[in-house]
């Protein structure tokens, strides 16, 4: 059951927090958020070090926190029932989500009571390898809001209406459309967290969902992408993240507004700070 604050005019933005994103957010006030975007844990038991990602395990930080898949639908009905009490009736939220437990999340869409805007579909340049089954290279985005008609959405933030693709066509229809072909980013050589959405990814979001001021949440910050992104584009955040080593990373990158981190010899060295772009590089 949704809690209220028992301060609701305490309200600290631009702060993350380490701790359980429900008793955290409990302690917000109603109608507080301007927008949500969030990846919620799997429930898949996900192995975030496992060989065919690719990936080489020194660099990937430990510590992923799961969610057990018989838990899975109360826990989503209860991350979702705070985070409609703190969306704005002029909010939105966008949730992302693998196919496998989508089924829980759609349920406890309705049951909280959000109004679906668009099921998005991103699609990403590869998948997990397999033997018996097709390769899964895409994601789930339910587009939500509390009420349709006061629900802010910002038509000319990324294109005219006269832009023209080269080739011809619409520039704005074509990033209007509900898949959306956007890679993944390669971290080579960099520390990370097991997953992450990408830069452009949340700077689209961002761009037709709120303007610069605006209050953005992550429930689950994981590498801190959200409130990054957020923070690079002058937005003001809020988030949480469980697992003190995730926490430690997503601080050092918002101190030093850093976006990525070198692996050297173990530790943990800044690259610079990320420049102002439309896509990274």
């Amino acid at each position: 059951m949704a809690h209220q604050s028992e301060n609701p005019s305490l309200l600290s933005v631009n702060a993350v927090h380490n701790e359980d994103c429900i008793s955290g957010m409990q302690k917000l006030p109603d109608s507080c958020i301007d927008l949500i975007i969030t990846d919620p844990p799997f429930a898949i038991d996900f192995k975030a070090k496992r060989s065919n990602y690719n990936r080489k395990g020194s660099r990937v930080l430990d510590g992923y926190n799961e969610v057990a898949a018989s838990d899975y639908a109360e826990f989503t009905h209860s991350w979702m029932g705070e985070s409609y009490r703190l969306l704005k009736n002029s909010g939105s939220a966008f949730v992302f989500s693998g196919w496998n437990n989508l089924k829980d999340i759609l349920v406890a869409i309705d049951e909280v009571g959000f109004t679906t805007v668009n099921h998005i579909i991103w699609k990403y340049q590869f998948g997990v390898a397999t033997k018996r089954r097709f390769v899964s290279s895409h994601y789930h985005c339910l587009y939500l809001c509390k009420d349709d008609k006061k629900r802010r959405f910002y038509l000319d933030s990324r294109f005219a209406k006269d832009a023209q693709a080269k080739g011809g066509g619409s520039l704005r229809y074509r990033d209007l459309e509900d898949v959306w072909v956007i890679n993944r980013e390669y971290w080579t050589g960099d520390v990370k967290t097991p997953t992450k959405l990408p830069y452009e990814l949340i700077s689209k979001i961002l761009a037709y969902a709120s303007v610069e001021d605006d209050i953005v949440l992550d429930p689950f910050l994981g590498s801190g992408q959200v409130a990054v992104v957020a923070d690079l584009m002058d937005r003001k955040y809020i988030g949480y993240e469980i697992v003190p080593e995730y926490f430690a990373f997503i601080q050092a990158r918002l101190k030093e507004k850093q976006y990525r981190y070198r692996a050297q010899d173990g530790a943990v060295e800044p690259e610079g700070p990320l420049p102002i772009f439309d896509s990274p590089s």
